[in-house]
């Protein structure tokens, strides 16, 4: 039996995916949905993806410890975009995360909840008061996105989270049920992130479709992330990439000390030893993913996403950074491509002195 949500959803013309049945692929409207999220405000189902609580006293500092960025500034009502990678620096996954009075929530990419839990767990010892719990059945994530969502936020209530950063967050009543809303829609899209426990989130869905979001599937949700350039665990966060290169700079803190893989990023960073960054790229025809990227007859990177948009054909690909970037003419499998930038990405280096004033 489907639960209501996707019963909603099915209403509204939602096509699921074959792997799960609860994910909606399309609402038959993809073009419309694309637009929507760059004009007006759009709404994307993200259920699936995992969520992870971590509780008990010393969970700020094993954060701290675990991830990119920096925990202990943090306060309950705020949050950060963190990277979890190995003791080489490469990567795991890009997780936002949201501090609550007695608990971290972690938003992380679908399917990864239990390699990060078990990833966390092997750095739990015997003293450390801190405790795993996947929470991924038992909340719904829904995402705004576009220019119009502050309508819609201040609707609801939240009003007070426009303009603030990146994942700060605070909790609703909505029609008898807690509703916790977050700056972001996990895009460089402008928008929020709600999150609200699973038998009320059909309820919610209905409420903020009614009120003007057009429902937005997966299909297009991924035109979007590889044009603006989020890079994803299988693809683009891998052990063959570090951070620096994924171009996630914005999630790393430079000078708040020891963590996995601390050494490999601040040595890449006072050395400028980024050799590949990723970058977006424009295809004339469609080729297969891992495709070597060609310039002038010399192997220059490797595509790691690609997609058909209302746009044109898009991916993202690992370019060597002597290579060159955006306008770079290239090759993939025949067909003919531009590299372009994408909005999601962050690039540069910072001297020790300026690393240190971060």
């Amino acid at each position: 039996m489907r639960q209501p949500l996707a019963v909603i959803q099915a209403q509204a013309g939602a096509i699921f995916s074959d792997e799960d049945a609860t994910l909606p692929l399309s609402f038959g409207n993809d073009v419309l949905a694309y637009e929507t999220a760059q004009t007006g405000v759009a709404i994307a189902d993200r259920s699936h993806w995992g969520k992870i609580r971590v509780a008990d006293s010393d969970r700020l500092r094993f954060l701290h410890n675990q991830t990119t960025n920096d925990f202990q500034l943090l306060q309950p009502g705020q949050g950060c975009d963190t990277v979890f990678v190995t003791s080489t620096a490469r990567t795991l996954d890009l997780v936002s995360a949201y501090l609550e009075a007695d608990s971290v929530l972690l938003l992380v990419s679908p399917g990864m909840q239990q390699k990060l839990i078990d990833w966390m767990d092997r750095y739990i010892f015997f003293a450390d008061k801190v405790k795993l719990e996947d929470v991924t059945d038992e909340m719904a994530a829904f995402s705004l996105l576009g220019p119009q969502s502050d309508r819609l936020i201040t609707q609801l209530g939240a009003e007070s989270l426009i303009s603030q950063p990146i994942a700060s967050h605070q909790n609703l009543e909505i029609d008898g049920f807690q509703v916790m809303v977050a700056v972001g829609s996990g895009l460089v899209s402008p928008g929020y992130t709600l999150f609200v426990p699973t038998e009320f989130a059909a309820q919610l869905w209905q409420r903020l479709t009614e009120a003007g979001a057009v429902s937005l599937g997966e299909q297009v949700w991924q035109q979007l992330r590889i044009e603006q350039g989020r890079p994803m665990p299988a693809t683009e966060l891998t052990e063959d990439f570090n951070p620096l290169e994924a171009g996630l700079w914005q999630t790393i803190s430079f000078d708040k000390g020891c963590y996995i893989g601390q050494e490999t990023i601040a040595r890449l960073n006072t050395y400028q030893g980024v050799k590949q960054q990723l970058w977006g790229i424009q295809l004339d025809r469609d080729v297969p993913l891992q495709s070597t990227v060609m310039c002038d007859q010399e192997k220059v990177g490797v595509l790691t996403s690609l997609v058909q948009t209302p746009t044109g054909i898009k991916g993202l690909a690992y370019i060597r950074t002597k290579a060159g970037g955006n306008g770079l003419s290239v090759t993939v499998a025949g067909a003919e491509g531009t590299i372009v930038d994408i909005p999601f990405s962050t690039r540069g280096y910072l001297s020790p002195e300026a690393a240190a004033s971060t």
